[in-house]
């Protein structure tokens, strides 16, 4: 995501989190039609829902529709997770990680990447077809791919568990022939190592791509789906060889992660937009409200979206803060009662 507003931006916007409930991986893409697109994963993990709005609180409110059912059967039929909407040279793409099984093997999901295509011009509409699977140096536990054009050229980013590699997922880049092909030899840009990075499992995960001034970022998510999940940075400059992994440091702490003060747990797996007066930069992300999780985290279906301003610091690095809490003050309810359509 490109961003152009000011480091020293006093905009006062506010949102009134948690905007939509049980929506974990929270996409948010706002397009040249000046709508917001959402989408994220369901519960049910069944299917691809999407819904649009002319302000991220107006999401809330607004009607969602179904794009994309699972199938009964085949690589696509389990476990839908994930999901991101883009707009690729005039089309319409989601990417979106399934599984042939729920079955957990060696300690990992089954999942692959896979992406829709739809020409109409509003995505609520028309048809998507199926590309199929994005195809990897290794048949391995794929997910969370995202993607961004830089310097004319498309790149693909995500997680995945490499053969020879210890832990869950490590983040890779590669550059794309077409929106579902990659190209060429992808880069290893990130694994989990840090003791943050490795608690419960060892994960790097739900890459987000952010660019600022002289400056790229990449921010991820690290750790179990609890509360020890959190968000960490990598930096590059914007002259570098993005594909050199050299050209990528990593945040020696994590940037965003749980603030028991204002009732926020193992944030994560977000996304980058800007504000409706296109002046201020918008971090999306999911969050519980709540510590203790009964059996499989990943069941637990309360991680909600959420979307909070991201503030500069003086060397154009961005401060993300700590989470705010849930549902703000009444003196600020006038500033985001406007946006409440869809």
């Amino acid at each position: 995501m490109d961003t152009q507003s000011s480091p020293t931006s006093s905009s006062t916007t506010t949102y009134r989190n948690p905007i939509i409930e049980q929506r974990a991986d929270p996409w948010v893409y706002r397009h040249t039609d000046d709508y917001y697109y959402f989408t994220g994963s369901v519960p049910s993990f069944d299917y691809i829902e999407l819904r649009r709005a002319t302000h991220i609180q107006g999401l809330a409110d607004a009607e969602p529709v179904i794009v994309w059912r699972k199938p009964d059967t085949g690589p696509m039929s389990h476990l839908i997770w994930a999901p991101e909407i883009h707009y690729i040279h005039q089309k319409w793409y989601i990417y979106f990680a399934a599984a042939a099984t729920d079955e957990i093997v060696d300690g990992l999901f089954q999942h692959r990447m896979f992406v829709l295509e739809n020409d109409h011009p509003n995505p609520l509409e028309g048809t998507w077809v199926e590309k199929g699977q994005i195809i990897t140096p290794w048949d391995t536990f794929a997910l969370d791919a995202t993607t961004f054009i830089h310097q004319d050229q498309q790149y693909l980013l995500w997680a995945q568990k490499e053969p020879e590699i210890d832990g869950n997922s490590n983040l890779y880049l590669s550059v794309m022939d077409n929106p579902w092909t990659l190209k060429g030899t992808p880069t290893r840009l990130s694994i989990p190592e840090l003791s943050w990075e490795c608690i419960g499992f060892k994960v790097n995960e739900g890459p987000a791509f952010l660019r600022k001034q002289d400056q790229l970022f990449i921010s991820y998510s690290a750790s179990a789906t609890d509360h020890h999940y959190c968000m960490g940075l990598l930096t590059a400059d914007i002259h570098s060889d993005i594909l050199n992994a050299a050209s990528w440091i990593k945040s020696d702490q994590p940037v965003f992660g749980t603030a028991e003060a204002h009732s926020q747990y193992g944030p994560g797996h977000n996304c980058f937009t800007v504000s409706e007066d296109g002046q201020q930069d918008v971090m999306i992300y999911h969050a519980r409200n709540y510590k203790e999780i009964s059996g499989n985290p990943l069941y637990d279906p309360n991680r909600h979206m959420r979307a909070q301003i991201i503030h500069w610091n003086a060397d154009h690095t961005p401060n993300f803060g700590v989470p705010v809490a849930d549902h703000i003050s009444t003196d600020q309810t006038a500033s985001v009662d406007h946006a409440k359509e869809s």
